[in-house]
């Protein structure tokens, strides 16, 4: 057995996008199989101007103007600091991949998560990883670890999947991504009414360039379902499709895009502001909510890093849940976002960074609030 550091092949998530830097790997060899231990080190340091938006921004948290609030908070933490090994090894004329990764976001921040689990021989994918949907050819990078909402949402669930050149289909767990219904509605569903998976979610998706430009479609099909035991008990169709792509359109720019719409879409939409879907408490039926969402970005090289702008807007269409008496005026409607950061590496293996973020939160009646948040990163790459 054989163990030294080499630069990783492995950039599990184009991870954090720029954010992770050119990480390095420690790696051993053992017969046929090579594996690399990586990870890094990342302090965190939040100035939130107005409310404490929390350790990953959360726009919900944001007060609507007129509103008391309190304002000035200062975080700092290290849960995004990250550890996880791969493994390479030939397996019947073809390569047997495995991956675990984890970091400290568990419970909100502090406690040790799994982030990646799984196995990859022949083009079919077994385990926990990035979903099928979401992609992030379209997302700016970001120091906060929340992106920006209206992209299809690059979150990590269990699934299994097969891909052949650019397509890959897969079904997912139909429980992580917003599957629930009508959260986030006082009083529905009733105490009694239980959230319910029958079906595995489907997601189809194909990626291609063209050049200097990247781009990929995604489908996804759900149902959605509630049994309220002894009362009433429906079922849905949910649905989302996305676009995203990036070019790169002179020496060191980078222009980035993504636009994301569903019905019953729930959190495969980055930043949906509500449920995939509500219960009429009149009828009983079970009503899918339209969501849209979109995003731009770019990114100009400048000294040793890159000065990142970035926009993206989520809105929920809940119009219908109010007139069933299933939302009211105070439901959450819209978020927005801007970032602007600069994310630099004065050697390799260390990256910091500066942010601002402006975010909005806006209500089914049209009140609205916003809110600042100063960010800056120190991340110790090995």
């Amino acid at each position: 057995m054989t163990i030294k550091k080499t630069a990783s092949i492995f950039t599990a998530s184009a991870l954090a996008l720029a954010v992770a830097g050119a990480a390095q790997a420690y790696t051993i060899e053992a017969g046929d199989t090579t594996a690399n231990i990586y990870g890094y080190a990342k302090l965190d340091m939040i100035y939130d101007v107005d409310d404490d938006l929390g350790n990953a921004v959360s726009r919900a948290a944001i007060s609507l103007d007129g509103e008391p609030s309190s304002t000035g908070h200062t975080t700092m933490h290290a849960f995004q600091s990250r550890l996880g090994f791969t493994t390479a090894t030939p397996a019947g004329g073809s390569e047997l991949k495995t991956m675990i990764e984890g970091d400290f976001y568990g419970g909100g921040g502090g406690t040790f998560r799994l982030r990646h689990a799984y196995g990859e021989w022949n083009g079919l994918l077994a385990g926990q990883t990035w979903t099928n949907f979401g992609g992030f050819l379209g997302m700016n990078p970001t120091i906060d670890f929340t992106p920006q909402p209206g992209i299809g949402n690059a979150a990590r669930q269990a699934q299994l999947r097969y891909t052949v050149d650019g397509f890959s289909i897969a079904l997912e767990d139909p429980d992580s991504l917003g599957g629930k219904v009508a959260s986030g509605f006082d009083g529905t569903p009733t105490a009694a009414a239980s959230h319910k998976t029958r079906l595995p979610d489907l997601t189809a998706r194909y990626q291609g360039a063209a050049g200097d430009f990247n781009y990929a479609a995604s489908a996804m099909l759900r149902q959605v379902r509630y049994d309220d035991v002894g009362v009433s008990s429906d079922s849905a169709t949910g649905w989302g499709l996305a676009l995203e792509a990036n070019a790169k359109v002179a020496q060191g720019v980078t222009l980035r895009g993504a636009i994301t719409h569903g019905d019953g879409i729930g959190g495969y939409l980055e930043g949906n502001p509500t449920a995939p879907a509500y219960i009429d408490p009149i009828t009983g039926s079970l009503e899918t909510i339209e969501a849209t969402g979109g995003a731009v970005g770019i990114s100009v090289a400048a000294g040793d890093g890159n000065i990142n702008l970035g926009y993206g807007i989520a809105r929920a269409d809940l119009d219908d849940a109010v007139a069933a008496g299933a939302a009211d005026d105070d439901t959450n409607k819209q978020f927005e976002a801007v970032h602007l950061n600069y994310i630099w590496s004065p050697i390799r293996n260390v990256t910091y960074g500066v942010e601002v973020g402006y975010h909005t939160r806006e209500v089914q009646d049209g009140r609205d609030g916003d809110a600042v948040r100063v960010q800056g990163m120190v991340q110790y790459n090995f």
